[in-house]
């Protein structure tokens, strides 16, 4: 199966994402109303991509993003170095009162039939405040980038992020990069400046400039504005809704070469049934079906896309990128936090159907 991209060999930078960073307080199992303590993880869907192609398959990655100096942004920033991504930073000083602010997810893990609850403080973000010309991308492209990323998080932010992800695509296929998009859709956000319409005019004018497409078949008809069709689906491992509409999403954006999705059918909060497929220039492929036994089911979908990228970046058939995805995807669902504690040889043995046997 040719997946049609043009991936340049070797490049200064194998991955570079543009978004915003938050930190997550989580108290595990213990709902918020009664929690006494929580753990902090950083993330951010495109830095978890970029963290976990540095820190479990050992690629050269970069992240574009605000920064706030005070102890928060410290904190966020030591954990961007510890997983090895390089820092292109805005810089932003905090007021000592408001802000701007480095933004917070707030989600307990759930138990069994009891579901996470995610919730977020994003008032006066500093990540939302980003606009063009905040970063020289000539500079931060300069020895090359194979493979560009953003998300629709990050573009629902403000009326500028969208136009920043806009000037960077265009900078970073200027420079001979892949370029690929989460779509992410988040009602939520896209409703406290816009709406649905709002966002399907930014996000159409974003993904006009994309090859690679993350996304499931809500974000395609919410994000943007495709009618789905009646599509008989028995279970959420059936792809059938998701190929529904990815021939109407590429007749209106001929660009993209491919569409990629997890599957995922949740029994209870830690068991899921787990599967992925992609659309790669007019076929699909679907990576085997597993049961999760899950401790943190956030990031699996960054687990994913990271696993699934890196399998094109390496030179992998669609079939097999979909399978390490599929396999990332699985294990970082294992982990507390959102970005992996993967090692590639963990995910290449999962791939080829190894087991949870112990290892001696």
């Amino acid at each position: 199966m040719n997946h049609g991209l043009n991936i340049s060999q070797k490049a200064g930078l194998d991955f570079v994402s543009l978004g915003a960073l938050v930190h997550r307080l989580d108290p595990g199992i213990i709902p918020f109303r009664k929690a006494s303590h929580c753990d902090i993880h950083v993330s951010g869907g495109e830095f978890n991509a970029a963290a976990n192609l540095a820190d479990c398959f050992r690629l050269n990655t970069g992240i574009a993003t605000a920064m706030v100096d005070y102890p928060i942004g410290d904190l966020i920033a030591e954990r961007v170095r510890a997983m090895g991504v390089k820092s292109f930073y805005k810089r932003f000083k905090h007021d000592g009162v408001r802000g701007p602010n480095m933004a917070t997810v707030y989600s307990d893990r759930g138990q069994g039939v009891r579901a996470p609850v995610v919730f977020y403080n994003r008032s006066n973000e500093a990540a939302g405040l980003l606009k063009p010309g905040d970063f020289n991308w000539k500079e931060i492209f300069a020895d090359g980038v194979r493979w560009f990323h953003s998300g629709g998080i990050f573009a629902a932010l403000s009326e500028t992020t969208g136009e920043l992800i806009i000037e960077a695509m265009k900078a970073a296929k200027a420079a001979g990069a892949v370029t690929s998009f989460d779509l992410n859709y988040r009602q939520k956000l896209w409703d406290i400046w816009g709406g649905q319409e709002k966002a399907v005019g930014t996000l159409a004018r974003i993904v006009e400039h994309v090859d690679v497409l993350v996304g499931n078949e809500e974000d395609l008809q919410k994000g943007l504005g495709i009618e789905g069709q009646d599509v008989e689906s028995k279970s959420k491992l059936d792809p059938s809704a998701f190929y529904a509409v990815i021939e109407k999403a590429t007749k209106k954006f001929p660009r993209i070469k491919i569409v990629a999705t997890t599957l995922r059918e949740v029994h209870s909060t830690n068991r899921h049934s787990w599967s992925a497929v992609a659309w790669v220039n007019g076929q699909t492929c679907q990576a085997p079906t597993c049961e999760l036994d899950v401790v943190d089911r956030v990031g699996g979908g960054d687990g994913y896309a990271a696993g699934f990228f890196y399998g094109l970046l390496s030179g992998e058939s669609p079939e097999e990128s979909v399978k390490l995805g599929w396999a990332h995807g699985a294990l970082l669902t294992t982990y507390p936090g959102d970005t992996t504690m993967a090692t590639v040889e963990q995910v290449r043995a999962f791939a080829k159907g190894g087991s949870a046997r112990i290892q001696r």
